[in-house]
């Protein structure tokens, strides 16, 4: 059995393109794969732990589970360990630390999602919520999107975060612009990408300001209840992460992103839907990352 490290795995230089186009995989791989929804424990307050199985299509042989925390006083207080398998000897492979995996993977979905479901000529990105889920978003955003074009990306102000945010990610085609206010964040926005873990209350509770044909990227979704009510199509990675959701039953519509992808249903049809993308996490990524990993180090 391989131990293998967030250390090792940084090392091998994986980019941000090529982690987007391992999503694109494992969502197109979905319904071949077996991927019993993810176990949620709350031993105390908001603290969690997740447990998440998947067995990849056969021809992978593989098979994992990840088990990911968020504790109070723990750090990193996101934390996740996963166990590969091969799955026609029974083997276990290795154990790998998925800090990186749960990162980067999280990070390409959100990219991907909007590279797909995001409005044509779309050049305003706004972001709140600035941590590490924020920066693999970037990183990833970054290397998907045409070089080309100017982009203005709007920044919530939250201690020194956004300055360091906009430090770290300068180029010469992204003009950074921080604001104070959730509403500004709103305005003539084309992408809202919120990575804040706690949002007691919601987002924006004027409906009004949420602009035609605006993409919602809430990776964590806390906050945004009222619009489930008054968007127009509503996408996750799976139906069972949302079906549980207050408003779920009165969606205006409803798709698994997988089936976008696979060109079983359409994805935006116009410019004016606003458009929900829920991705909560699916073990199916995380399982195929370290597969990959595992070939990788293995050599």
């Amino acid at each position: 059995m391989k131990s293998i490290s967030n250390q090792q795995i940084v090392d091998l230089g994986i980019s941000p393109r090529e982690c987007v186009e391992w999503i694109r995989e494992s969502f197109r791989m979905k319904y071949e794969a077996q991927l019993p929804t993810k176990i949620s424990l709350h031993p105390q307050g908001t603290d969690f732990i997740n447990t998440m199985p998947c067995l990849l299509p056969e021809r992978f042989n593989r098979f994992g589970v990840k088990v990911v925390s968020r504790i109070a006083g723990q750090k990193p207080s996101l934390h996740s360990d996963l166990l590969l398998y091969d799955s026609k000897s029974g083997e276990l492979l290795a154990l790998v630390e998925a800090d990186w995996i749960t990162q980067m993977r999280t990070g390409a979905v959100a990219a991907l999602a909007i590279e797909t479901l995001q409005r044509k000529n779309a050049s305003v990105y706004s972001f709140i919520g600035l941590g590490s889920t924020a920066d693999a978003t970037m990183a990833c955003l970054q290397a998907i999107l045409p070089e080309e074009k100017q982009y203005t990306i709007r920044l919530k102000r939250y201690k020194n975060q956004a300055e360091q945010f906009a430090a770290k990610w300068a180029k010469e085609n992204y003009n950074f612009i921080i604001v104070e206010t959730n509403e500004q964040l709103l305005e003539h926005c084309d992408v809202l990408v919120s990575a804040v873990t706690e949002m007691p209350d919601l987002f924006c509770a004027d409906d009004t300001k949420y602009p035609e044909g605006v993409l919602l990227v809430p990776i964590h979704t806390r906050g945004f209840q009222n619009c489930d009510l008054f968007f127009d199509h509503m996408f996750a990675d799976d139906k069972g992460h949302v079906e549980g959701f207050k408003y779920f039953s009165q969606f205006k519509a409803f798709n698994e992103f997988s089936e976008v992808l696979l060109g079983k249903a359409a994805g935006r049809e116009n410019d004016k839907q606003r458009i929900i993308a829920y991705n909560i996490g699916l073990g199916l990524h995380d399982v195929l990352f370290a597969s990959k990993i595992y070939e990788l180090v293995k050599g």
